[in-house]
Order: C-alpha cells, then structure tokens, then sequence
C-alpha cells in the first residue's frame, strides 16, 4: 500500500507542515507542486511538523505539469468541496494519490471538470466554505488506511502508569 498526498499550490504553512505530520506518522509520501506560498524552511512550517521531518518522503514539483509528468499513470483523486462524489464511497486502490487545493481557492476547476468521477467531497453543512486543508487530509488518510485495515500501523497503545484489562486498588 502507497498512499501519496499532493498538495497543490499551498499557501499556509501550519497546514503544510500539519500535512507533514500526518505524512510521516501514517507513512503516506508528501508531494509539493508550486509555487509555494511561503519558504519551505519557515520556522511555521517547521514548528507545525515538529521534529518529524527526517521520517518524511516529500517530493518537490515545479508546477502541475511537471507533476503529472513525473506520475503518469498515477491513480489520482482531487479533494473539492465541488466535487458530487463523497470521499468514502471509493474503494481506493492500493497505489493512490490523494490531491488537494490551495486553501484560499481550492484545485482549479478545469483539472476538475477533467477529471469528473474522481473528484470527491467531504459532506458538510450548506453555506460553509470548507474544512481546514490539514483535517481534510487527515480524514482522507484514515479514510484509505481504514479500507486497507492500518496496514503497517500500530493499532494498538500502551499506558506507562497502568496495564490495560489490570484492575489496580
């Protein structure tokens, strides 16, 4: 299993670096197409990644069709609160590419329109915008990491004080 999340243009650097996070704690490979809306050594950046930037697989693209010609043939499914199809109806395969817009804008609506049966949607109440860039990649992650059963996760924790299932007096 591969999941790779792409951000296209993003332009909030807690978020990218939130992304990051979720990317190195899950395993999913972090694809960057720019231009960037900010310094990829901003300290916002780093702080919203914590000390988990050495565990990252990130690649970085010049703009979007120096992407798809770096991926061709990649199964893609572009994140949009335009999109009619709901990110939980897919069976994702095991090989993906999740993509999502920038925050202010969201992905441009020709690649949309192009690409119409694998756009998909969070559900949300009308009249809102949309939810924030890095819980929406989260949520799409877990989606696709649930179907494949956390494959490679730990699914279970530990207390440090107690023992799970020990009762203590």
């Amino acid at each position: 299993m591969k999941i790779n999340i792409v951000l296209h243009e993003p332009e909030i650097p807690q978020n990218t670096g939130n992304i990051a996070r979720t990317c190195a704690a899950t395993g999913a490979s972090l694809h960057l197409i720019e231009p960037l809306g900010f310094k990829i050594d901003d300290r916002k950046l780093k702080r919203a990644g914590l000390d988990y930037w050495d565990e990252l697989d990130i690649t970085y693209y010049k703009d979007t069709e120096d992407f798809f010609n770096k991926n061709p043939g990649a199964e893609i499914y572009y994140f949009s609160t335009k999109a009619k199809n709901t990110y939980s109806d897919v069976e994702y395969p095991d090989e993906v590419f999740l993509m999502f817009g920038k925050e202010t804008k969201g992905l441009p609506e020709k690649l949309l329109f192009d690409n119409e049966e694998k756009c998909v949607r969070m559900p949300m109440r009308q009249n809102l915008r949309s939810l924030n860039l890095s819980n929406t990649v989260a949520i799409a992650v877990y989606e696709v990491l649930r179907q494949k059963n956390f494959e490679g996760l730990e699914t279970e924790g530990s207390l440090t004080q107690f023992v799970w299932g020990e009762r203590q007096l």
